[in-house]
C-alpha cells in the first residue's frame, strides 16, 4: 500500500507542476498565444540551463586551480 501511495503522491506532484503546459496547449490550440509565447518559454528554459552551465564550469575552474577534482 505503501509503494501505491508514493506513485500516486508522485503522479499528482506531475499533475501540478505541468499545468503551466497544459494552459499554454489549449491557448495555442485555441489561437490565442501564438509564436511568440512558445518561443518565450523556450528562451527561458535555455537562459536557465546556460547559467547552470556557466556556474558548473566555474566550479569546475576553481577545483581545478585548487588541484582537488580528482582525489578520491
Amino acid at each position: 500500500m505503501l509503494g501505491l501511495n508514493i506513485f500516486r503522491l508522485i503522479g499528482d506532484l506531475f499533475q501540478i507542476l505541468f499545468i503551466p503546459f497544459k494552459w499554454l496547449r489549449l491557448t495555442v490550440a485555441k489561437g490565442t498565444a501564438g509564436w511568440w509565447t512558445s518561443n518565450t518559454i523556450n528562451w527561458l528554459f535555455l537562459l536557465v540551463l546556460l547559467v547552470l552551465l556557466g556556474y558548473w564550469m566555474s566550479q569546475s575552474l576553481k577545483f581545478k586551480r585548487e588541484g582537488t577534482e580528482d582525489r578520491a
